[in-house]
């Protein structure tokens, strides 16, 4: 039994879910891989997988197989780039995690060119606000905004937006503009209840700096929450320049207090911690960075952190 095969086909079936899916995705007949999983597990020695109504699940030393074979195909593929290149074309599959909004607006428009790129390369996208554990997720690549409280991850900032205060000239029609931040306090705000500073806008101005503690009927826990209640006329929100882009260019929403700063948001491609980042992932955030920068809506290269 070729052991690399062999663990190419576990690592498929346990992210697929499917015997058959695997099967599909590595050209061969169902019951090959079948034969193939269960070969491993009797030559290790223990069960690796659970089949229930509900599906597949790796046991205990399932879960830690798992890991370690999908790292082992990555060096794998790491040694073959290795030899024939930095031209080589990218292959197998690469999994990418970002927040819903930004992925949406930012890196899905741009992909058919990444694929395009990489005909051989299966990419998979997990959209989700929430800041996932890539090794319990399987990810390879993380797209992640703000800042990053966990020191021990490795990651680089690939870009930098602005953040404004942003809302509706249907709003502003309705409750006026704010000329200085303590204003604020007079308007409905849209608080992103994960985003940095929640009620507190801090400002900025030459030497001077002032908080102010927002007051809002409504918070959102989701970016996309904020962007659709913003574009309502429902308020004023603090929003990176590149949640409203398009619709800054357009006139559909203004920034109003622009004279004073708001600390801007990082966008970090973060890599699992305790494994050297793969040609795949480093190729993915040198190519979102690379798009950012030449975009119209461009955001600040960034720098790197491990």
């Amino acid at each position: 039994m070729d052991r690399l095969a062999a663990m190419e086909a576990f690592v498929r079936v346990l992210e697929t879910g499917s015997f058959s899916e695997a099967a599909r995705q590595l050209r061969v007949g169902q019951p090959a891989v079948s034969k193939t999983i269960a070969q491993i597990e009797e030559r290790l020695g223990v069960k690796l997988l659970l089949r229930s109504t509900r599906g597949l699940a790796p046991t205990e030393a399932g879960d830690n197989f798992y890991h370690r074979a999908k790292r082992a195909i990555e060096e794998a593929d790491e040694a073959d780039l290795a030899a024939r290149g930095a031209g080589a074309s990218l292959t197998g599959r690469l999994r990418v995690s970002a927040a819903p909004t930004f992925a949406s607006l930012h890196v899905i428009p741009h992909l058919p060119k990444f694929l395009a790129g990489h005909p051989d390369l299966d990419l998979e996208v997990v959209l989700d606000d929430r800041q996932i554990d890539l090794i319990e997720e399987g990810i390879d690549i993380s797209l992640r905004m703000g800042e990053l409280t966990d020191s021990s991850l490795t990651a680089r900032r690939i870009a930098q937006a602005p953040r404004l205060v942003i809302g509706t000239p249907t709003y502003f029609q309705r409750a006026g503009e704010p000329r200085i931040p303590g204003e604020l306090i007079a308007h409905e705000c849209i608080v992103y209840a994960k985003g940095p500073g929640r009620d507190a806008w801090m400002f900025r101005k030459e030497s001077s700096e002032i908080s102010v503690t927002v007051r809002g009927r409504l918070r959102m826990s989701a970016a996309e929450g904020v962007r659709s209640a913003v574009l309502a006329g429902m308020g004023l929100a603090v929003a990176s320049e590149w949640m409203f882009s398009r619709e800054l260019a357009s006139g559909q929403v203004k920034a109003v207090l622009t004279d004073w700063t708001i600390a801007p948001i990082d966008l970090w491609a973060v890599f699992p911690v305790g494994r050297i980042a793969s040609a795949k992932a480093r190729a993915f955030a040198a190519f979102v960075e690379e798009q950012l920068a030449v975009s119209p809506d461009a955001l600040i290269p960034g720098e790197n952190r491990s």
